[in-house]
């Protein structure tokens, strides 16, 4: 139960920020919090792949701010925000040693509710409340870091 929680809330903080957790769930295996050696997710653990993604988790936190990045509902954003919340859940459950179905399944639900809620709470705080964007922008990188962090470590 509490690794499905844990994919759920993975899977939100996607929603936020697509790359973010992503990065981190490399980071926490290049630290060795997370463990995937021998597993077909073995490749998350590579040099390669942490350069990489925490190069675009990086772009993406930067792109966020510029005024013609498309909605986090757009198709594309909205399908890498499934695929990656898939991901993550499947990498939560297979660090475990569990199941990847269901936790899979759940980090796009994640996903999912984080993309919605995220694009909603970002429209409403700018738009009704007047709060400035890149104010919430900032804080919506703070939580999907902070967030993915403290994920990654109670797995």
């Amino acid at each position: 139960m509490t690794l499905l929680l844990l994919c759920l809330l993975l899977g939100c903080l996607v929603g936020l920020r697509s790359l973010t957790a992503p990065a981190v769930v490399c980071w926490a295996a290049h630290l060795g919090w997370l463990n995937f050696a021998g597993t077909k997710l073995a490749f998350i653990d590579r040099p390669v792949t942490l350069v990489v993604l925490t190069l675009l988790a990086v772009f993406e936190l930067i792109a966020d701010k510029l005024p013609k990045t498309p909605a986090r509902t757009a198709p594309l954003g909205l399908i890498a925000r499934i695929v990656l919340g898939c991901l993550c859940g499947a990498a939560l459950a297979t660090s475990a040693g569990g199941k990847l179905l269901l936790p899979a399944i759940v980090g796009v639900v994640g996903a999912l509710m984080g993309t919605f809620a995220g694009y909603q709470t970002r429209h409403t705080l700018v738009f009704r409340a007047h709060v400035p964007d890149f104010a919430v922008a900032i804080a919506e990188d703070v939580i999907a870091v902070a967030g993915s962090l403290l994920v990654v470590t109670h797995v």
